[in-house]
């Protein structure tokens, strides 16, 4: 008898970027529900927007730096970047800078999960 999960899938991963600062709570909601429409559109969300504050001070210059590096590290293991959201934040601008230099897809929705052009 095989150990392996049957009807397993291929997901791909993919980065989910959308604005944190301002209404953090209100943003980091919004992170969560734009997770769960990737995640039913079969792809493996990252939001490490939504794991970084647990640990890293984002007031700290130093650790804000630290957690925009190791986005970027996270973001090179992704497939595709996916902006969320009808504004870009400075964080989110640089990540979409470095997808671009990288070469990797981008698609953007705006906040009513409808797929655009660009933000």
């Amino acid at each position: 008898m095989s150990n392996k999960p049957k009807n397993r899938t291929y997901r791909p991963l993919v980065y989910i970027c959308s604005p944190l600062s301002g209404d953090i709570p209100s943003n980091t909601e919004r992170a969560r529900q734009f997770c769960r429409f990737a995640l039913e559109k079969g792809q493996i969300p990252l939001a490490p927007h939504l794991m970084f504050p647990q640990f890293v001070n984002d007031d700290d210059p130093a650790e804000r730096e630290l957690a925009l590096f190791m986005d970027i590290v996270l973001l090179g293991k992704c497939s595709e970047l996916w902006v969320f959201g009808d504004t870009v934040s400075t964080g989110m601008q640089t990540e979409i800078e470095v997808a671009k230099k990288r070469r990797q897809p981008i698609r953007y929705f705006n906040s009513a999960f409808e797929e655009v052009e660009s933000l």
